[in-house]
């Protein structure tokens, strides 16, 4: 009977010589000298017991995580990864004025999109240079022609009406700009600088200050200020100016919105389809969804980049045409913005 309650109290100072210095300190567990009555049965137990929280400790931050390395890619940063070749980290510059100058990733892309258009339409205005009745522009230059015609014809005639032509320029360089991005963006290794909400913001912000001097030249001072009236009543005045100031800001904010979050959306759907079978630790649920449902949503985001850059294109030209739309003229300017 003794023996069994001598058993039963070295259990039980086992147990609080764990349980005590978890209380205080994770690290106590390697020297706990309070409690010195158990023997070396303490030094059995506490220190693997440290040693597995330790290394459990060092493990944890070098986990990373599915959402970790998906934001990785979708955020701009300094660093393009070319997995498993490497990692090469772009030049930060010292800020002017508390701007932050440096390189990043979605800097590069616009430099190669910038690039990538004087590249192709030097070589298609070439093409049209030496053109002859017997040997008219095929291939690329033949591609280029029929964008161009859709958005003149479709586009800016359409939405804008007479004097379209002098806004074609802008509506041209808006629409191939994003379509390139877009399309470099699906690249491997790529980024998709449209992605970026600061992108979206600046060409929104082109869109705003053309719309804005169209409409001044259009009407005028006088004309301009009679437009953020509605054509109410003097009485109505002190609520329909400030629904048509914020009005002309909504419209921009829209075309931020729209172009960032859809082209964002689309990557973050491809990476998390990729990332599903590596958390399952499944080559069957690689196989039969992660694969076919990513490629799927990539061939579907080529023509997202086509439409998105429609879209915006199409949208600054309907901006355009009802700020610069006049009473009795341009009906079918005012048609399409009601539908």
């Amino acid at each position: 009977m003794k023996r069994v309650n001598v058993i039963r109290v070295k259990a039980f100072l086992k147990v609080i010589a764990i349980l005590v210095p978890l209380a205080l300190n994770v690290n106590s567990l390697v020297a706990a000298p309070a409690v010195s009555s158990v023997g070396a049965s303490r030094d059995v137990v506490a220190v693997p017991a440290a040693e597995g929280l330790h290394d459990v400790a060092q493990a944890a931050p070098e986990e990373e995580k599915a959402g970790d390395v998906i934001m990785h890619h979708i955020l701009d940063n300094n660093v393009f990864a070319f997995d498993p070749f490497g990692e090469v980290h772009l030049p930060k510059l010292p800020p002017i004025a508390g701007i932050d100058i440096s390189i990043t990733k979605h800097v590069v892309m616009l430099w190669l999109v910038s690039a990538a258009l004087l590249i192709v339409f030097s070589i298609v205005g070439g093409k049209y240079k030496n053109m002859t009745p017997r040997n008219a522009p095929k291939g690329l230059a033949n591609a280029m022609e029929a964008l161009v015609e859709f958005i003149r014809v479709d586009v800016a005639k359409s939405n804008i009406g007479h004097g379209y032509e002098k806004h074609l320029p802008y509506l041209l360089t808006v629409f191939f700009f994003i379509l390139f991005c877009n399309l470099l963006g699906l690249i491997p290794y790529g980024a998709t600088a449209t992605g970026n909400v600061n992108v979206t913001l600046t060409l929104s912000v082109f869109t705003f200050f053309v719309t804005q001097i169209a409409a001044f030249k259009a009407h005028g001072v006088k004309g301009y200020l009679q437009h953020l009236t509605a054509g109410t009543h003097w009485s109505l005045w002190i609520i329909m100016v400030p629904i048509e100031i914020i009005g002309q800001f909504t419209k921009p904010f829209a075309l931020t919105v729209r172009l960032f979050a859809n082209m964002t959306a689309g990557h973050i759907i491809i990476l998390s389809l990729i990332f599903i079978s590596f958390i399952l630790k499944s080559y069957v649920v690689a196989v039969a969804v992660s694969v076919p449902f990513a490629i799927f949503i990539y061939l579907l985001e080529l023509f997202v980049a086509f439409l998105q850059a429609f879209v915006f294109t199409m949208l600054s030209a309907l901006f355009i045409g009802l700020a610069t739309a006049h009473e009795g003229h341009d009906e079918h300017v005012a048609e399409v913005a009601h539908h």
